[in-house]
């Protein structure tokens, strides 16, 4: 379930109100007239079933509220009521593989900024990656894997391009690019540092390499195994029940491919360098595709229970149904 509060406008209440009485999947209905001052209006709380809080926003947004008051989810993560387990019985499909669109957004709007930390995070990752493919050392690797950010603009670019958010699309392309260029460089200067230290050698990144040369060798595997990564990285970004840490370590040589590639330019090493370079053009496109037909899919598949989210104006409400407690309005 989630919890939505709204601040409306007065002349606007009674159809938020009417609006909510109707979407399938909603309960625990409250208003309090004029409670609101900033900005000013009554103050509208329920609950609604994940499965249907898609479609109750997008109504929500287009009666204006978004702009003329607020609207705020939460997730809740206790709700011992007999009306709020009818509501989600009530609801057209299951809530694990519910999609909440604007909550997607959002998530990956944030994640996919160009910020000091995005920045470092990805820097250090690929550090991380570049001893790990020096040492031939899988651990490494996937602990690099798991540092690095940078699914977070892959899965904002997927959003962008199906939500037709050009805005949002560029912002996470610039932090994607920036990235990995800033990260390379870094890597590249580490590297260097490294071998006057006498800690990276040459020759250990031209030996056999049995656990990390495919890194640098890819192959027509290299981009299904892309295409696999991106399908699983949406499905924990839309999925109520998956991780938030599996949409991060799915890319499996992205940040290794830019640690190899910067490794491989401190050397010289343009054999190397260009493999990893295709490696790692080949897993973010992949996750590029793959992500937006998952987000597409879903996006088709809620689509045919649209007509089921709301009822038709005047059915009445479902026995055991939301509460709704209105207090007057001053002179009302």
């Amino acid at each position: 379930m989630l919890h939505l509060r709204m601040i409306t406008p007065h002349h606007l209440t009674d159809q938020v109100v009417e609006l909510i009485d109707r979407t399938v999947g909603t309960t625990h209905l409250v208003v309090l007239a004029g409670a609101a001052r900033d900005p000013a209006g009554d103050l509208v709380l329920c609950d609604v079933a994940r499965e249907a809080a898609d479609e109750l926003l997008q109504e929500m947004r287009s009666l204006g509220i978004d702009k003329t008051g607020s609207i705020a989810v939460e997730n809740i993560d206790l709700s011992i009521s007999r009306r709020a387990d009818a509501a989600e019985e009530e609801a057209p499909g299951e809530a694990a593989d519910a999609v909440v669109w604007e909550q997607l957004a959002e998530s990956t709007h944030e994640e996919s900024t160009l910020t000091i930390t995005y920045a470092a995070f990805m820097i250090l990752a690929t550090m991380i990656a570049a001893c790990g493919v020096v040492l031939d050392n899988a651990v490494l690797i996937v602990g690099a894997m798991a540092v690095g950010p940078e699914f977070g603009p892959l899965a904002g670019i997927c959003t962008g391009l199906v939500r037709r958010r050009p805005r949002l699309a560029w912002r996470s392309f610039v932090a994607l690019a920036v990235g990995f260029t800033a990260a390379i460089v870094a890597t590249t200067v580490f590297s260097l540092v490294m071998d006057v230290l006498g800690l990276f050698h040459e020759h250990l990144l031209e030996n056999e390499r049995p656990n990390t040369s495919f890194i640098w060798q890819p192959d027509p595997f290299s981009f299904v195994v892309a295409l696999l990564a991106g399908v699983a990285g949406m499905l924990s970004l839309t999925s109520a029940k998956a991780g938030a840490l599996v949409g991060v370590a799915i890319s499996v040589t992205t940040v290794p491919a830019a640690a190899n590639a910067a490794v491989a330019l401190s050397y010289g090493d343009l054999g190397q360098m260009w493999g990893s370079g295709i490696q790692l053009a080949l897993n973010l496109g992949g996750i590029i595709l793959s992500g937006t037909l998952t987000l597409i899919a879903w996006k088709l598949l809620w689509r045919t229970q649209q007509n089921r989210m709301i009822r038709k104006p005047g059915a009445p409400r479902r026995p055991g149904g939301g509460a709704l407690w209105m207090a007057r309005r001053p002179g009302a």
